[in-house]
């Protein structure tokens, strides 16, 4: 395994020397391996893997040198996934997601176990995740459980949701955050099929962007007046705070409510605007806690994830901000 590694290393770095240094061995060392590895497939294949081409030029793999790269990472990594999945069933570690506004909330439930956690050595990985990767992040199990948020439709829920096992805290549709004054756009609620009329800052991708495919279509960007496309939040409500844009930002109700309650610094000075109607098929955006179905439940008592479970499912009850 050392000399598959030695190997990869070699690959990427291109010589010997630059495979030291980036695995901190003298140069000598990973020169042997290599040798005994071009001995070994000399005279398995016929060939050796790496042939030296002089001070100074990187290394040349031979075919067979190439083709026992990838067969290296391939086998490093279902070892790698292997032994990562043994230490999650074990629970020795527990890997958990968090989207930006779902962060708190986590870090309130880890206080009800971190004391059993600490106790029993369990190694707790807490990731940010965009709400666009959520479940591509579960399924190839970087997390084994998320905290966020997705939308659903009444025509894609059952199968989108079909492999996760979810604890669900809130339904919702959109709210506006503007920085328009009352007499331009006035109320607290705003109807969806007039969003076209609207300025509007949209996210690029995530659960906005998916929101509004679900409601105008894969083209909303043609049929809504777009001001801005942003990447993340905080932009859009600086834009919105310094003038640069005048219009509304699309959010979830949650981050609306929080801004409207003062609990969102970084957008105060902005109006809140619940977002009514609908403008196509019924979409909602479904706040949870979310892992993989029945992995939960065929750990033995007291394994981290089902501790972790069990605290979040407490806490839900109390949380004043769910987004």
């Amino acid at each position: 395994m050392d000399q598959l590694r030695t190997l990869i290393v070699v690959r990427e770095t291109g010589t010997a020397l630059g495979a030291a240094r980036r695995l901190g061995r003298e140069q000598s060392s990973v020169q042997k391996q290599l040798d005994t590895m071009n001995r070994t497939f000399a005279a398995l294949c016929g060939e050796e893997l790496v042939l030296k081409q002089g001070r100074g030029r990187d290394a040349l793999f031979t075919g067979t040198g190439e083709a026992v790269v990838e067969l290296a990472r391939h086998t490093l990594g279902v070892w790698s996934d292997g032994v990562h999945d043994a230490r999650r069933r074990l629970g020795h570690t527990l890997s958990v997601g968090t989207t930006r506004y779902t962060l708190g909330f986590l870090l309130d439930a880890v206080e009800r176990v971190g004391e059993e956690f600490e106790r029993d050595g369990v190694d707790l990985k807490v990731t940010h995740i965009r709400t666009g990767d959520l479940f591509a992040r579960l399924r190839s199990k970087e997390v084994d459980l998320v905290c966020g948020s997705v939308v659903v439709t009444a025509a894609d829920e059952a199968e989108l949701l079909a492999p996760y096992e979810v604890m669900e805290w809130r339904r919702s549709g959109l709210s506006l955050l503007t920085n328009l004054p009352p007499e331009r756009l006035p109320g607290t609620s705003f109807a969806a099929r007039d969003l076209p009329r609207l300025p509007l800052v949209v996210s690029a991708g995530g659960l906005i962007a998916r929101f509004l495919s679900a409601s105008y279509g894969a083209d909303y960007r043609q049929k809504l007046n777009v001001a801005a496309e942003i990447e993340a939040a905080n932009y859009g409500f600086e834009l919105l705070r310094s003038g640069v844009v005048s219009g509304a930002m699309l959010v979830t109700r949650g981050i609306g409510e929080a801004a409207a309650g003062g609990k969102l610094p970084e957008a105060g000075g902005l109006r809140t605007l619940e977002l009514v109607g609908e403008a196509g098929p019924r979409a909602e955006v479904l706040v949870g806690v979310f892992t993989r179905r029945g992995e939960r439940t065929s750990y033995a008592p007291g394994h981290p994830l089902g501790l972790l479970w069990d605290a979040l499912s407490q806490e839900s009850e109390r949380w004043w901000f769910r987004a």
